[in-house]
Formats: structure tokens, sequence, C-alpha cells
């Protein structure tokens, strides 16, 4: 049996807990900058709309008595990690997704002792955190964060097995991992809405409609999901980026801004005995277009000035010619332990 626990409203419940006054209050945790964005709204904020990703002046035009804190990442962090103390000292593996969210393996438990041990776990956190947690209990990961899902905030929702299946009929076939918006359009087109739907799909039909990836959707769409909770997840890149208050059209200004990401990325992959063999840069237009480039260089290397040219690189391949940036990013991948052999770049 596998848990998914998930913090209620993670930034806005610390806020909340922090400062009383903002009880029963709608809370957003926002930065100050023009264009700020909501990170968490708390539950008395969404009812009017106001939720993750939504500009902050948008929210205040939805929701004009809400209450906006700032966010305070450090104090976040340590909560995390009091919470990820809890959830090791009794999980088999743990496996977390965010700061606020994690799987935890109860291999072993049979599904009854496993229930009991998610209350047990989210009594434990409520009492050192003082926060409360949301926990889906099944056989798969999937299902297991389904159900945390469908039960916030503050539930304790389990699936016991063979009900998996029957669970997950009724459910939006856009609940299924892997089951983007664009796949969603194009199965309701077909007159595919539920994930029972899906489950019944023919091999013919399922082919059809996914490819070589339509077993993998069926099983999962029967409640059948055999991943393994993963302890330990390997670093597979490390990118930084930049929402500017104002859009950018000077290419300088953005190579400035690229000189800064490659100093913050040599920094963490030293930290990490890492180097890179791939550099790429994101590049969010003001329309909200996205571009990427990447390059690969001839040796891994953690230099700030081979990181900061190979992104210049990749910069002037997308071609901006001008067009207004609102959002830059830096990117490492392929990532080899050790120091680098040499320092040639491409």
């Amino acid at each position: 049996m596998i848990a998914h626990f998930d913090v209620d409203a993670f930034y806005a419940s610390v806020a909340v807990r922090d400062d009383p006054s903002l009880s029963g209050k709608p809370v957003a945790v926002a930065g100050s900058s023009r264009r700020a964005v909501v990170l968490t709204a708390s539950y008395e904020a969404r009812p009017f709309g106001v939720r993750s990703a939504m500009p902050l002046y948008k929210a205040r035009a939805a929701c004009p008595q809400l209450v906006v804190v700032r966010p305070d990442m450090a104090k976040y962090k340590q909560v995390s990690r009091e919470i990820f103390a809890i959830l090791e000292r009794r999980g088999h593996a743990v496996e977390g997704l965010s700061m606020d969210e994690a799987f935890v393996d109860f291999a072993g438990a049979a599904p009854a002792a496993a229930v009991a041990l998610a209350a047990e776990l989210r009594g434990e956190i409520l009492a050192a955190t003082g926060l409360t947690v949301s926990a889906g209990v099944a056989s798969g990961k999937m299902i297991a964060k389904i159900a945390s899902d469908s039960c916030k905030p503050n539930g304790l929702l389990a699936i016991a097995p063979g009900e998996e299946a029957q669970f997950l009929a009724p459910l939006p076939v856009g609940r299924l991992w892997g089951v983007g918006p664009k796949t969603q359009r194009r199965l309701l087109a077909y007159g595919i809405g539920t994930i029972g739907e899906v489950a019944a799909l023919d091999d013919a039909r399922l082919h059809e409609l996914f490819g070589s990836w339509g077993n993998d959707v069926r099983e999962l769409a029967r409640g059948i999901d055999r991943r393994s909770v993963e302890s330990e997840r390997e670093t597979k890149s490390i990118s930084t980026e930049e929402t500017f208050e104002y859009d950018v059209t000077d290419e300088r200004a953005l190579i400035d801004v690229l000189r800064q990401h490659a100093r913050e990325l040599a920094e963490k992959l030293t930290a990490e005995n890492l180097s890179a063999a791939t550099v790429g840069v994101k590049i969010k237009r003001a329309d909200f277009t996205l571009v990427g480039r990447q390059t690969h260089l001839e040796e891994p290397t953690r230099d700030a000035r081979h990181i900061f040219r190979a992104a210049v690189y990749c910069l002037r391949r997308a071609r901006l010619e001008g067009a207004a940036v609102r959002l830059l990013g830096t990117r490492v991948a392929s990532l080899v332990a050790g120091e680098p052999l040499q320092g040639s770049l491409f």
C-alpha cells in the first residue's frame, strides 16, 4: 500500500498559522512585483476564483478583500524538513514531489494498517507543525494521488485493493496521469470523457487514439499502477529563471541575465559535485508563447564562462529579433558526477 500526503494550501496555511488574525480570511501568497503571480491561495479565497499561478492583479480583481502575504521560502523549507522527518521515521520509503507533497511506501502493511498509519502520520504532522494534511491510500501511486486530491482539505481517503477501477471509472479522463489538456480535448471529440470509457477501449481503438502508449494508459485507467516509490531520485537537470517586471526587448539586458544565471548554475553544480554536458534556454515572449533552444558540449563543464557562452549561443539561435520577453530561464542537463576533464565548449 502507498500513501500520498499533501499539505493543504501549504504557503497560505503557514501564513495563517503564524498570524492567527488571518484565520477565516481569503489569503494569497504572492510577491510584490507588478507581474507577481499567486503561489498559493487559502481555501477561503478559492470560491472567488483565486488560484495558484493566477496573476496577482487578476486575483485582486476577483476578490477585492484578498489579503496578500509575501512568501518566506526559508520558513517553508524549515517546515518541509520537519514534515519529511516525520514521514521518514514511519515510512519504508519516502518520495518527495515538492516541499509539501510526498509518496510514502507502506510495504508489507495490510490495507487497514496502512490507513491507520496514514492517520497517525497526519496527526503527528498537525501536532508538530500546526498544519493539516490530506492523504490518499491505495495500491498504486496514481490512485493514492487522486484520492488525496479528492478529499481536500484535511481529509483521508482510502481505496481498497480491488476497488480501483470502480473509483476511477466516473472521473474525467484528464485525471489520468499523462493525459494533458490537448489529449483530453481530442478524446472528448471522440466521445470519451471518463476514465471508465478509456478502460473499456478495445485494442484497435486504443492504438488509434494513443499509439504505442495505449496499453499503459488502459492499465492506469483500470487501476493498475506498478510504479514503486523512489526514495532517492537522481537529479536530471538544474535550472533557474527570471520573470521580468516589464517586458525586455534589449538583447544586451537578456545577456546580462544569462550571465547571472550561469554563475548561479555553476555554483549549484559545484555544490553537488556535478558537471553538465547540455545547456539550454527557455524564453517566454510577451504573448506567452514559449521558445526553447539547447546545445550539447564536447565535454561536461561546471565553469560559469562556458555555461554563459553556450546560453548566449542558444539565445541567438532563438532569433528573437527584438521580440518582447517576459521570462528567461537557463537549464543545464546531461549531468555527470565529478570534476570535468577539460574545459572545451562545443
